[in-house]
């Protein structure tokens, strides 16, 4: 016999529990199902983020960044040590500890707003007007009926051609957060987010990491100066980046990984490292959903196929986060299942692509929102530029971190603001004020107006914004 829901959602990340949890305060009967299980066979909400993605390698960011601090930074603040080590198993306990309080924090969750959670792989039976039938196959099979579904299965990671993966040798973003014990040499091609954070995580614990990347340039959807600073930070810390390379072949065996590739001048040459990281993009996770046949239209690259509210080809059925087109960031994904859920309740559910922020979470920090000078220049459009350095900052300099800078564009007529890039500390943090601007269309005067703390790293984002108009009271 089935059980009946107002909403089912098709998968526990954070498009998913979030957009189940929406469903359930607007007074939908809402189920959520999901597959995920930990090392001890228990559910594992959370999605990739929770589960292998976004809290794992913050956590291992953390451990190994106090690791790097105490080897080589301490000193200058009075602190000496003696015979440092890294416990990699501890760290990977705790990086595990953080997961499962951030699994078991979605469950009380579900409990709190009363949806009701399947544990298990969700599929489409049937999908109607008269109400879509979903298969849960987990310790039993259960059978769901839902006027409206959302899917949010998210996606997988992209793996290589002729180099599978296999989590011991060749790595996923699974593997690279399960790594045993810190490999002497450690090769990563794609210089991306995945990339760069599990680079600099084994490269600050003693790893020589060498990054391969195809594109000609260092993160090109970054702006490119703040790009270019970025790549002289990581270069400085010791991580190898190599640009425009093509990969020939890559081998392993118990020993470790050989990759055969062409470099910027054509020539041949050879990586040989002990475990090899492939962060080359993730597609979307539609295995399973049983689409074809009931009709769930997707596109060329196997995503989704919604229109501007996240609406598919069948009536009700709703797919959000990364099995959809847009950015793979885990707070694009739930806002979109908060509109959703809102839309499913006659209500105007809105997403900003233009004010959804980014993150790289290396040292230091890179964090943009809105368009960079590359695409303003490509567009035409007239603007004006102002950027602060870190190093001019009174906090920056306490804290003995002051690479980088913030940079602010802001049209030249009516210098509302179009996009900010900042590289440097806490940039992950400082990037929500020029979101907040930038969604009610602030000037760069209106920031520059605003008084901010003192000593504090804000005050570089206000230093930016004067500079647009070219008065920095402190540089």
């Amino acid at each position: 016999m089935s059980k009946a829901f107002d909403v089912v959602v098709i998968g526990g990340g954070p498009g998913g529990y979030i957009a189940a949890i929406r469903a359930a305060q607007l007074g939908f009967n809402t189920a959520c199902i999901d597959e995920a299980v930990n090392d001890k066979g228990a559910p594992a909400l959370g999605g990739t983020c929770t589960n292998v993605g976004c809290i794992p390698s913050k956590a291992l960011l953390q451990s190994s960044e106090n690791f790097e601090q105490a080897g080589h930074h301490f000193a200058d603040h009075g602190i000496g040590l003696t015979n440092l080590s890294i416990d990699v198993a501890k760290m990977l306990a705790r990086k595990s500890a953080v997961v499962k309080q951030n699994n078991d924090g979605i469950l009380y969750l579900f409990k709190k707003n009363k949806v009701t959670f399947f544990h298990g792989r969700g599929a489409f039976v049937k999908a109607d007007a008269a109400g879509h039938e979903i298969a849960v196959t987990g310790a039993k099979l259960e059978t769901l009926t839902a006027k409206h579904v959302i899917v949010a299965t998210g996606s997988i990671p992209r793996a290589l051609p002729g180099a599978d993966f296999d989590e011991a040798t060749i790595l996923s973003n699974d593997g690279a957060l399960r790594i045993p014990a810190v490999p002497k040499t450690l090769g990563v091609i794609g210089s991306g987010v995945i990339g760069l954070e599990m680079g600099s995580v084994w490269r600050r614990l003693g790893a020589d990491v060498t990054v391969l990347e195809a594109l000609p340039v260092f993160l090109g959807a970054v702006d490119e100066q703040i790009a270019k600073e970025a790549h002289k930070a990581f270069t400085k810390q010791g991580l190898k980046i190599n640009l425009g390379v093509k990969i020939s072949a890559v081998t392993s065996d118990k020993s470790g990984v050989n990759v055969a590739y062409t470099d910027a001048a054509g020539k041949a040459q050879t990586l040989a490292c002990e475990k090899l990281i492939v962060s080359i993009g993730r597609v979307p996770n539609t295995n399973g959903l049983n689409a074809d046949a009931v009709g769930l239209k997707l596109d060329e690259r196997g995503f989704i196929a919604v229109d501007a509210d996240c609406k598919t080809s069948l009536q009700n059925v709703w797919a959000v986060g990364d099995v959809v087109l847009g950015p793979m960031l885990a707070h694009k994904a739930e806002e979109e299942g908060v509109a959703v859920a809102e839309h499913i309740a006659g209500q105007h559910g809105h997403v900003d692509f233009n004010t959804v922020p980014w993150v790289i979470y290396t040292a230091p920090e890179i964090a943009w929102v809105g368009q960079n000078e590359q695409q303003l220049k490509a567009a035409g459009r007239a603007y004006n530029a102002g950027s602060f350095p870190f190093m001019a900052n009174g906090r920056a300099r306490a804290l003995g971190d002051t690479t980088g800078m913030v940079k602010m564009l802001a049209d030249a007529k009516t210098d509302e603001i179009l996009g900010v890039h900042i590289v440097g500390p806490m940039a992950s943090e400082l990037i929500a004020e020029a979101v907040v601007a930038m969604s009610f269309r602030a000037s760069a005067e209106d920031l520059a107006r605003i008084c901010h703390a003192h000593p504090s790293l804000s005050e570089a984002t206000k230093e930016a914004a004067l500079a647009v108009d070219k008065r920095t009271l402190n540089f």
